[in-house]
């Protein structure tokens, strides 16, 4: 029993690491040894701790859901859409107290609300939210989720109150290998929270987030700050943002951040909460018959709405592949009128069981084009998608490759080639000023450009015969042309197209190989020595450079081309041995500019926070990545001082 107490102990403060702190602390193997070591005991022993991990994995499937009444009920909250009601918010709180009071902002999750109950530091009760005043007992569902503590320090009688949800990173996992997709991560924590069997619950890898406590006859709470922190010690998972405002101005400032980066979050929220920071004026304040006066949400525009999808269309891209878009029922989301959206492929399509005819679910992130989640529901003559049996654009027959269908003749395919054309000529690529897709088709149409060597050929009075162009145009394009000619090796490498090789990938085989030459003689195993590089990307880099096609291209363009090594480090290279992150807003350089001066300098750049990050340059505003940089001890410095470091000395 002393061995399973020791382990028991081990493995929760191993998960809360793992799980709540994102601080692995030992490793995979490790942590599996010990589960394997305590499953056995607990079978010897016929005996488990009512805080042992393996109550995680799920029990018994029950008959029903009993009802479950809150000890305090649980409100919804008063809404608001825009400053002007928000504004109003904040006079209403003046006009009762006399001055406007501290107020708490947070994330609104969007998932499913849940209420848990501990009595004496133990879990014994977990409910969904309902009608706030009666609720379902899904106890068994909520001990699968390993955010969710099974002690705390607390001798009373306790109900914790939060969110729970589905990770977008854990949904996108759970889809890959699901035989029916998942809508949303919403629908995806509700369904499995409601879901009879607990083990369906577990599967999902649902997160608890805490935000906040109900009923509790013990240790009181005189700030929402003081139940944030109390959460936090009790090994809850929080939010990391949290902040306390006591102006609508600065608030509004705050909301239109949060809307900013919330497609960036690991989770759906729909707005942020405001609330009374301090308790005895929340009692002073009350509440309406459904309201508190003491809170507010802040709805965001929606990212999901559903539509008809009337038909689906197959497009040619710039690796012959044919990508099918869908044509929708024009409908408003996020304050434009949606006609399109992206359907992933054919494969696709069919494990949503998506038809021309039925109404279905999209969702928009910024100014991406919407993807189709999945079915809301068929009509009655809703029609079957059939895959292409012919290329769309040319009328060549289709090959099928896995999940996707290519066009068989792409060197005669007008929009392969056209697109081709436009990414080898863009900014990241080889940079021509003025070549647009629309000018490249002209080139194509009239002058039959369908190569990106025989650019390097055009002449200004081969252009001045094209309409839209004249003289200035026309020897401003080929200034441009003639410019690149010399370029870095990454660019070049970016430039001619190998599939799934982006600007990212590109630097590290530039970094990696050094030369041209090099890359042309790796193989697979070579390659897949890089980080990150996977054998998919491995193959297709050495595929590239063994069809003859494509090897020839290259050596046209070596005839005008020539590569030099990446921008040599200035000044010694004052970041070499830095692994650099930025966060929050600059003012005196766009981020991918501050980004290029570290590589300039010998740095490298990191777009997350993790234990290979040494340094981390926080501008105004910044967030999570902060957070996370404070918790792993990470180096942390400002603008101002990433400045003086540049220019002067890194001794700061």
């Amino acid at each position: 029993m002393e061995r399973m107490r020791e382990l028991v102990d081990l493995l929760n403060r191993y998960a809360y690491a793992y799980y709540v702190l994102d601080e692995p602390i030992v490793s995979d193997d490790e942590y599996d040894k010990l589960y394997d070591e305590l499953v056995a005991l607990e079978k010897e022993l016929v005996f488990r701790l009512p805080d042992s991990p393996t109550l995680r994995v799920g029990g018994d499937t029950i008959k029903a859901f009993e009802p479950y009444k809150h000890r305090e009920r649980l409100y919804s909250l008063d809404k608001a859409k825009n400053i002007g009601e928000l504004e109003a918010f904040f006079d209403r709180l003046k006009k009762a107290l006399g001055f406007v009071p501290e107020l708490t902002l947070e994330h609104k999750f969007d998932g499913l609300t849940l209420s848990l109950t501990y009595e004496d530091g133990k879990l014994v009760r977990g409910a969904t939210r309902g009608d706030g005043e009666i609720g379902e007992d899904v106890t068994q569902q909520i001990k699968t989720i390993r955010t969710v503590p099974f002690k705390i320090d607390y001798p009373g009688v306790i109900e914790v109150q939060g969110e729970g949800i589905m990770r977008i990173s854990s949904f996108e996992e759970y889809n890959k290998t699901a035989e029916i997709p998942l809508k949303n991560p919403r629908n995806a924590a509700a369904g499995a929270i409601r879901n009879l069997n607990p083990k369906v619950t577990a599967q999902r890898k649902l997160d608890f987030f805490a935000y906040n406590i109900g009923y509790h006859d013990g240790k009181g709470f005189a700030t929402q700050q003081e139940i944030h922190d109390f959460l936090k010690k009790n090994g809850f998972l929080v939010d990391n943002f949290f902040h306390i405002v006591s102006d609508s101005s600065e608030a509004w400032r705050l909301l239109e951040r949060i809307d900013q980066e919330r497609t960036s979050l690991d989770f759906l929220i729909d707005g942020a909460v405001f609330k009374v920071n301090d308790l005895r004026l929340r009692e002073e304040l009350g509440f309406t018959e459904k309201f508190p006066r003491w809170a507010l949400a802040y709805k965001f525009l929606a990212l999901e709405t559903t539509t008809i999808l009337k038909d689906v269309v197959w497009q040619v891209s710039r690796t012959s592949k044919l990508n099918p878009l869908a044509i929708l029922e024009p409908v408003e989301l996020m304050g434009v009128t949606v006609k399109r959206a992206t359907l992933n492929n054919f494969s696709d399509i069919q494990k949503k069981d998506i038809r021309i005819g039925s109404r279905v679910l999209i969702h928009r992130s910024n100014d991406v084009i919407p993807e189709i989640m999945g079915v809301y529901s068929h009509a009655g003559d809703s029609k079957e998608i059939l895959p292409p049996a012919f290329c769309p654009a040319c009328g060549a027959p289709v090959r099928n490759d896995g999940v996707f269908y290519y066009c068989t003749d792409p060197e005669h395919c007008a929009p392969t080639i056209v697109s081709a054309l436009d990414h080898f000529a863009s900014k990241p690529c080889m940079d021509i000023e003025g070549l647009s897709e629309k000018t490249i088709e002209q080139l194509y149409n009239e002058l039959g450009l369908d190569s990106p060597d025989k650019l390097y050929t055009l002449t200004a009075q081969q252009l001045l015969t094209l309409e839209g162009f004249q003289k200035k145009k026309a020897e401003n394009l080929i200034a441009s042309i003639r410019a690149s000619r010399e370029t870095t090796f990454s660019r070049f490498l970016h430039a001619i197209g190998i599939p799934t090789i982006g600007k990212k990938a590109s630097m590290q085989l530039a970094e990696h190989f050094g030369t041209l030459e090099a890359l042309r003689a790796a193989s697979k195993e070579d390659i897949t020595k890089i980080f990150d590089f996977g054998e998919v990307m491995a193959d297709h880099v050495v595929r590239f450079f063994a069809d003859k096609k494509s090897s020839d291209m290259v050596d046209r363009l070596l005839q005008f081309i020539t590569l030099r090594s990446e921008d040599a480090p200035r000044a010694g290279g004052v970041f070499a041995g830095y692994t650099v992150v930025f966060t929050g807003s600059l003012n005196n350089y766009k981020r991918s500019e501050a980004q290029d001066l570290v590589l300039s300098l010998g740095g490298k750049i990191s777009d997350t926070v993790n234990r290979n990050v040494n340094l981390v340059v926080a501008g105004a505003e910044a967030g999570s990545k902060l957070d996370k940089a404070k918790k792993l001890n990470i180096r942390i410095i400002t603008e101002e001082d990433f400045i003086h470091w540049m220019n002067q000395s890194p001794d700061l």
